[in-house]
This record gives structure tokens, sequence and C-alpha cells, in this order.
């Protein structure tokens, strides 16, 4: 059997109140599903024939089979078969977690996946060792690299037929644990962890930087949108370097207090005048034990969980927590190898046990 990919799309990404107070993105649901269709002609390229889809009812997938029948009704054989996993619809990030679960049992061999940050770290919570490949269609969108979904799909078809060796098709990442009082990892981030002074959960999405306090980002890029824009312009660290950066921000945004006042893109069109009291690297599998005694909890730009002074909070940074298909490297190894040319993409891909 040749190999099956598995894809997760939410409908529901790009969603929240940066909409509102900044320009954030708004991806239609039939944006969303010409996304997946420029993805699903890449892979049937490369000779996967089976996809598994998290079933939603926002639309996409209905989009996406009218795009099939009509190239059906043209007499073109450019898609693979969509089979959606069989399980109910909630609505919420546990259909994310379970459709996730379910095709790694499956046997996908990666995960193609449509959303922001907090939908990369729903799936990265349920892959196990089934590799990732991101897209994205968030509003902060540190996590996944900004590029054209069809050379996402290419990547991952190459990547997960064979023809590229494994060490350069798949990438290591790394992740933040989140542990409160001594117990089992309660939560965890694929880019940032934001500590906040307001205790209540509300809007989720983060936008206001007075009541931020600490910071952890697992790489600092200062390319990206978001928590992780702070800690790059403060000082970059790659994801593929070990650790990741700690900012201490001043009381109550006051920048008069502030060791260093930073500009940075906290939203889309969104900037922000940061107060920062200092920074330093946070080495992987060492404990950080925060300062900040009660508020809550962002993870990858949304608040998550509440604290108290009554518990101990721990963040452990991971690495090579999950993996990534590389799809810089991918497509690089194409071109070096031509593996894109008639003669050699006909070849028998590598087989693959999954389960419809």
């Amino acid at each position: 059997m040749a190999p099956v990919v598995g894809i997760v799309a939410n409908p529901v990404s790009a969603r929240d109140i940066r909409r509102v107070v900044a320009n954030a993105t708004s991806l239609q649901i039939a944006d969303r599903a010409n996304i997946l269709l420029r993805v699903l002609a890449a892979l049937h390229a490369c000779g996967v024939r089976d996809v598994l889809m998290m079933p939603e009812n926002g639309g996409i997938r209905a989009h996406v089979e009218r795009g099939m029948m009509r190239a059906r009704s043209r007499g073109e054989d450019i898609y693979p078969a969509l089979h959606p996993v069989a399980m109910p619809i909630t609505g919420t990030v546990a259909d994310t977690h379970r459709a996730t679960a379910e095709m790694r049992r499956a046997g996908v061999s990666a995960l193609v996946v449509l959303g922001g940050d907090g939908t990369h770290r729903a799936v990265a919570a349920e892959c196990g060792t089934v590799p990732i490949a991101g897209i994205s269609t968030g509003t902060n969108n540190a996590f996944p690299e900004h590029r054209e979904p069809t050379i996402t799909g290419l990547a991952t078809g190459l990547a997960v037929t064979g023809r590229v060796p494994p060490h350069i098709a798949f990438a290591a990442n790394k992740r933040i644990d989140v542990s409160l009082n001594g117990g089992a990892v309660t939560e965890m981030a694929l880019v940032d962890v934001a500590l906040v002074m307001e205790r209540y959960i509300g809007a989720r999405a983060l936008w206001r930087t007075e009541n931020f306090r600490e910071l952890y980002v697992t790489f600092a890029d200062p390319e990206v949108i978001g928590m992780s824009a702070i800690a790059g312009l403060l000082e970059p660290v790659g994801r593929d370097e070990s650790g990741g950066l700690m900012v201490r921000l001043s009381p109550d945004g006051d920048c008069r207090k502030a060791a260093t006042t930073l500009h940075a893109p906290i939203a889309p069109g969104m900037m922000a005048r940061v107060g920062i009291t200092d920074w330093r690297r946070m080495p992987a599998d060492v404990a950080f034990v925060p300062e900040v005694t009660a508020g809550s909890i962002a993870l990858d730009g949304e608040r998550e969980l509440s604290f108290s002074e009554r518990d101990r909070l721990s963040l452990t940074l991971r690495d090579d927590a999950f993996r990534t298909v590389n799809v810089a490297a991918v497509m690089r190894h194409a071109g070096q190898n031509r593996l894109l040319t008639n003669r050699l993409l006909t070849g028998t891909p590598v087989p693959v046990t999954a389960a419809f």
C-alpha cells in the first residue's frame, strides 16, 4: 500500500479578537479549500493516492470535494482519494486532538496542518513520531513557515514516498512543557509561554502588553509576529539551535522603569512599546521557576491556564520533541537530484500500513 497522508484543516482559525484590534487575516472557507486542493494535487503528483482528513462542520471538505468532482468531470485524475476520519464532531479543539490520534493509529506517514500556532500545538500534542507539515492560516503564525501550499504538498509527498532520505526530509522541533505543583506536564507550547498578571482567561488571545511579566520562547525569530518577535528582536535563537530564551518585562508595562524599550510587532499591523528588564538563554531540560506568583499562562499567544500563589509553576524546554517535514531541505534535494523528472517520479512509493 502506498503511503497515506493525514490532513487537519481548522475551519475557525484566525477568528479571534486580533481581527478586530489589528489587521489580522481572515481566510474564508473557500480559500482554505483552495489551499487544500493545491496540496492534494501536489501529493498526488508524488504518488500519494489516499488521504485521511479530519471531519468538520465548517464546509472545507464540501468545497474540496466539489473541486475534485469538477476535475473528474474534465477527465483529470489529479487528486488522491479523500477519506474522512470516522468520529463525532464537537466544533472544539477536541476534534483536532482526536483526529490526530486516530490518524496516527491508522499509520499515516505525515500530517498536513492548516491553522495557526494553536492548531499546530494541538496536533503536536497527539502526533507522536508522525511528522507535521504546517501551512499558515491562523492569526499569529510563528510556528508554521509561510510558503506556497503547493510546495509544502510536494515536499510532503517526496518525503513520505521515500525519495528523500529521512535525515534530510525531517527536522526536529522544540517545545516548552508546563507543569503545575510538581506533577505531570499540564500543557505545552511550540513557540512561546507568556505569563500575564490577569488571572482571568477572558478573550484568550494576547494583544495588550502592559500585563505581560515573563516570556519563554523555543525560538526567537525577528521575522515573525507575536510574542516570539519580542525575544527575536533582543537576541535571535534559531529553530535548529538547542534551547530558547527567557525575557522579563517591566512592571505594569512602564517603559520608564525598563532597562530596554523595544518596539515589537505583537499582532499583524500592531506595533507595541515593550519595556524589557532583562533576558537570558533558556537551556534545554532545565526547569525554570518563574518569579510571577499568580496570573494566567498564555500558550502560543492564547491564555489557557490560571495559577495562584498556592501553585508552583515550572517550565522546561525540550529539544527534539516532535518532527516536521523540512520543506526547504526536501525541495533543495529534489532540485539537486532531479526528483521531479518523469523518469524518477514514477518510481514505486515506499509501502506504509494504514487502515480506513
